[in-house]
């Protein structure tokens, strides 16, 4: 028999009736408070519904939610969900630069996948959400997918499989290469290398020896696990208890490279995306940079990383 699975209810709605509500296999990815962060919070190590929708738009915002999550932990009433709510890839800029995949995987960790339109309208595709056929069709109605470009080892599933059915290039560094071994292109070294026009990849190692982030037009930058907005801090930040490979290295990757950087998205694997001008994201990244500096190797913990 299948294990049935408990649902961690939110409050309830203004008619008493059972609403949306999250299960027991919920990893507490962090996803579902990134898209609905008045719904849902976290509470005893996992996210919760802290409240029902009032309208269609926060109806909304929880289907969204309950496409991406990775463990499909949060459900409706009715346990069902209507294809029809799926809103991914969903934009997040004004002119659809860059669009969310959603349907994250529990293969990469849960982690956020995206996908950037180019200036030829080709897109490409940064690391990668669950595996589905279907799926990969939806994504290329927005335009011909070029490029897989992986962040580091831990997102890398499903990376061939896309790549091979939208006839597309995977690219990794070579210090996470044992991750995706028959990689089409493979990044070497740390210094930064324009791998398409207006496209910039800066070996980061530090999360893991291969951590890569890549820059589109000096506007994007897509940061992997090396850094994100921390809801919390209200600033950038770096997930120190779950640095694999060496906090140490984080702090040279990042002494070296956040002089170089200039954009003005912040779009990470996990953690919160942020938009700020240009000037302000330089100014907080050499603040992290200092930050960084201080920190010292500590035992790999999750319950640890405060979003």
């Amino acid at each position: 028999m299948p294990q049935a699975h408990t649902p961690h209810p939110g409050l309830a709605s203004g008619t008493g009736s059972p609403g949306w509500s999250v299960d027991d296999r919920c990893t507490n990815c962090d996803v579902a408070r990134q898209l609905a962060p008045e719904l849902i919070d976290e509470h005893d190590g996992r996210s919760r519904v802290l409240r029902q929708p009032r309208d269609t738009a926060e109806e909304r915002q929880l289907h969204a939610v309950a496409f991406a999550c990775p463990t499909r932990s949060v459900r409706p009433a009715t346990g069902r969900l209507d294809p029809a709510w799926d809103p991914f890839p969903l934009p997040l800029d004004d002119d659809h630069r860059v669009r969310f995949c959603g349907h994250n995987s529990p293969h990469n960790a849960g982690a956020n996948a995206y996908l950037v339109r180019r200036s030829d309208g080709t897109q490409m595709m940064v690391d990668t959400p669950r595996w589905s056929a279907a799926l990969a069709a939806r994504y290329e109605r927005f335009g011909r997918i070029t490029d897989v470009l992986l962040t580091h080892r831990d997102h890398a599933a499903h990376g061939r499989q896309y790549a091979d059915h939208l006839g597309a290039r995977l690219w990794i560094h070579e210090g996470d290469l044992d991750a995706a071994p028959d990689a089409d292109r493979v990044l070497r070294g740390t210094e930064p290398i324009e791998i398409a026009d207006g496209m910039v990849a800066h070996p980061l190692p530090g999360h893991t020896e291969g951590s890569v982030l890549y820059v589109a037009d000096e506007r994007f930058c897509f940061s992997g696990d090396s850094f994100y907005w921390s809801r919390g801090r209200g600033d950038l930040e770096v997930a120190e208890s779950v640095t694999w490979y060496s906090i140490e290295a984080l702090a040279a990757s990042l002494a070296r490279t956040a002089g170089r950087l200039r954009f003005e998205w912040l779009l990470p694997g996990h953690g919160d995306r942020k938009q700020l001008p240009a000037a302000e994201m330089v100014r907080r990244l050499g603040e992290l940079t200092d930050r960084v500096a201080e920190l010292r190797p500590q035992p790999v913990d999750f319950t640890a990383v405060r979003w």
